[in-house]
């Protein structure tokens, strides 16, 4: 076998090593199909490309999901704005399985956590509980952002509405993000709004949470997010 032949044989080695396999069904193609032309039509009126890096906040208070894109300078640009049809529970975090509650906190999905087959149109698994949750002895399973819009613990986009966050997050993932960052908040954590609950027990908690929020919205760009001795600390 010629040097040549061995190159070419390596490259493709190591790219098949490196892939991401993206789980897929012909619903979820259907759907990104559907959805992919109007998206890239409002991306590029944003400077912003189809299928690069997203991130996405969650607020239960006003029922909102926002996805953000990254630009060309490597910050993070808000792209839309979604309607969350339902969530379960209130403001706080999930403590336990079977309590009906949505989570709070940060987390990343991955290839893995995709759903294209979900009984809920598409889904795709938040990660819940992370070493946050876990650190502190919280447990449950199956926590999603999905359509169909019913929740018992998750977010419940509409069909539409979740065609185009699987879609921009498919995209992204196949555009080599190896993750990409979902963070949940009870409220926009400002500290005006957050003053004004003192007395709630959540309150030390969503102290902790703000510490990223701010991070984010000085930087534009999510931060890394770990556990050190039960609390989140957040990096560049």
């Amino acid at each position: 076998m010629t040097k040549k032949i061995l190159l070419v044989f390596f490259l493709m080695c190591s790219l098949n090593v490196f892939a991401i396999e993206i789980p897929t069904s012909t619903r979820a193609n259907n759907a990104i199909i559907s959805v992919e032309q109007h998206l890239k039509k409002e991306l590029i009126k944003k400077d912003l490309k189809y299928g690069a890096p997203i991130f996405i906040r969650i607020f239960k208070q006003s029922a909102v999901l926002e996805v953000w894109i990254e630009s060309n300078d490597g910050t993070f640009i808000h792209f839309k704005n979604y309607d969350i049809c339902t969530f379960s529970g209130d403001l706080g975090p999930k403590l336990k399985e079977g309590d009906n509650q949505s989570p709070e906190g940060f987390y990343f999905v991955n290839a893995r956590s995709l759903n294209p087959w979900s009984r809920f149109h598409l889904s795709f698994n938040l990660g819940y509980p992370n070493s946050y949750d876990r650190f502190n002895n919280r447990t449950g399973s199956a926590l999603m952002v999905h359509g169909s819009c019913v929740s018992i613990g998750c977010y419940a986009m509409t069909d539409d509405n979740i065609n185009e966050i699987y879609a921009l997050s498919v995209a992204a993932l196949k555009g080599g993000q190896p993750f990409f960052r979902v963070h949940s908040f009870p409220f926009k954590l400002e500290q005006t709004e957050l003053s004004k609950y003192k007395a709630n027990k959540w309150y030390s908690f969503w102290l902790n949470l703000k510490e990223g929020y701010d991070y984010f919205n000085e930087n534009k760009k999510p931060p890394n997010v770990e556990v050190l001795n039960g609390k989140y600390i957040f990096n560049k």
